[in-house]
């Protein structure tokens, strides 16, 4: 063999190697856990294969990656007109997954183009059933029925809208201009009110204050009024029976004091107010016992003189 053929057939060789190693990498796929592929056999299909290692005839079969993964597509600003007719500027994001990849290939070319077309029909009726102030106010409403709706019109092309969520609704300037106004002034009255309550609150705080200042000024004046008389019950008791205690003393003493120290006694008295520039005086019936010894002894002795002079 010459060294022309030996190199020609090492060419050979090489080329035979090199479409047998691309037969096979046609042939043997890798499907990852969240894809699918739709095979093709000479442009028919025959279902959906993976996850795992997925053997294709080659030439013969034809294999279109699915992804079964939650995908979102963006939306921009698209201008619709109330029911009121303002018109007004609304973005969002519509979030989507294929629940049947046969459907997804064989049912819709461009998902995606065809989604953002059915979206922004289907946001102008949306919004044209609805006042301005309902759209401001009734996001997560308007929310659920774009999605609603969109959900029923990809079901037929297997695919799934799981939510749709508005970003940004831009009125138009005269009413933004209209709402700045209405914020101040609704921020303005809550200052007001909240500046009155607090007045009221202390007002309130204040008088009960002063009720419980009041309520225990009233109880000590009470207290001490109470111990006040207290104090005067047990000093009159205690003068009384001061009092009662002096008038046994005097009692006793009395009684042991004879009928001629309390003539003297009385003779005392008598030589006081015959002292006295009074010209009526009042004697007490006991007193003419008293005297009863002297006026007889007086009697006895003129008696004894006259018997002595006869």
């Amino acid at each position: 063999m010459t060294a022309g053929s030996f190199l020609f057939l090492l060419i050979l060789f090489a080329f035979i190697g090199l479409f047998v190693l691309i037969i096979l990498f046609s042939a043997i796929r890798i499907v990852r856990e969240y894809q699918r592929l739709v095979v093709f056999r000479l442009g028919r299909a025959i279902g959906q294969k993976g996850p795992g290692v997925v053997l294709l005839i080659p030439f013969v079969d034809q294999a279109q990656m699915v992804d079964l993964r939650e995908q979102f597509l963006e939306v921009p600003h698209q201008t619709s007109i109330t029911k009121d007719n303002a018109p007004i500027s609304i973005d969002f994001l519509i979030y989507w997954k294929v629940i049947d990849p046969m459907l997804s290939v064989l049912q819709v070319g461009n998902f995606a183009a065809a989604s953002m077309g059915i979206a922004t029909t289907t946001l102008r009726a949306v919004i044209g059933d609805i006042m301005l102030d309902d759209v401001l106010a009734q996001r997560e409403h308007i929310n659920q029925v774009l999605r609603v709706k969109l959900d029923e019109v990809t079901e037929r092309w297997g695919v799934k809208v799981t939510a749709v969520e508005i970003r940004e609704i831009v009125p138009p300037r005269e009413v933004q201009e209209a709402m700045n106004r209405q914020m101040s002034a609704e921020r303005t009255r809550r200052a007001v009110v909240t500046e009155s309550e607090g007045k009221r609150e202390a007002s309130i705080k204040v008088a009960e204050g002063e009720k419980q200042a009041a309520i225990l000024k009233a109880e000590g004046d009470k207290q001490s009024r109470i111990l006040q008389a207290e104090g005067e019950r047990q000093s009159q008791i205690l003068r009384a029976e001061g009092f009662a205690l002096a008038l046994e003393k005097i009692f006793e003493t009395a009684r042991g004091v004879d009928t001629n120290t309390m003539t003297l006694q009385y003779l005392e008295a008598l030589k006081a107010l015959g002292a006295s520039p009074a010209t009526k005086f009042i004697f007490p019936l006991e007193f003419t016992s008293l005297i009863q010894p002297f006026t007889g002894n007086g009697a006895r002795q003129s008696a004894g003189d006259g018997s002595g002079r006869g």
